[in-house]
């Protein structure tokens, strides 16, 4: 991400105070003549894999590697001494954190166009796999459902004192 790219009112009026503090304080340290905000040596990160994956162990965002029996893979750690430890993985996905940004602006209110704005989703199908429907969405919405007939009764007349005299069949036949 360059900095050039984000531009001055996207870091004081789109991001929250705590990421444009912490933007600010990215872009304090950088090196002069570096446009990177997340750059390695001053270099564009062409790929996030190995970091995304470090940095999920190091948060404890993990689980041990399990071969096909489900064994925890173990590797030495030490040439001269017998040292083992177990290999651990990433158990996040980067687009883990996508998807649960955007539930939390629907869930928020904030308007689904908005929310693919925000989350870069430039087709309405591709945003509706990451705003997945839970359990508990349906039985919020089973509870909105019934609230609003609970509501629209207590407002409404019965409908038979709003109905006209009952003429049989034959008689309105003749009349």
């Amino acid at each position: 991400m360059r900095l050039d790219d984000l531009g001055k009112d996207l870091l004081t009026d789109y991001l929250n105070e705590e990421l444009t503090r912490e933007m600010k304080s990215l872009s304090s340290k950088r090196h002069l003549g570096w446009p990177f905000v997340f750059h390695r040596n001053g270099e564009k990160i062409k790929r996030i894999t190995r970091a995304w994956k470090t940095a999920c162990i190091k948060a404890g965002l993990c689980g041990p590697l399990s071969d096909e029996n489900g064994e925890a893979v173990v590797r030495r750690i030490s040439k001269g001494k017998v040292k083992e430890k177990v290999v651990m993985i990433a158990t996040k996905l980067f687009y883990d954190f996508r998807r649960t940004g955007v539930r939390n602006m629907v869930r928020a209110g904030i308007p689904e166009r908005v929310a693919m704005m925000v989350s870069g989703h430039k087709t309405r199908s591709v945003f509706d796999r990451y705003n997945i429907v839970s359990d508990q969405d349906l039985k919020e919405a089973a509870q909105k459902m019934q609230t609003y007939h609970e509501k629209l009764s207590s407002v409404t007349e019965p409908q038979e004192s709003k109905r006209g005299e009952v003429i049989p069949f034959k008689e309105a036949q003749n009349g």
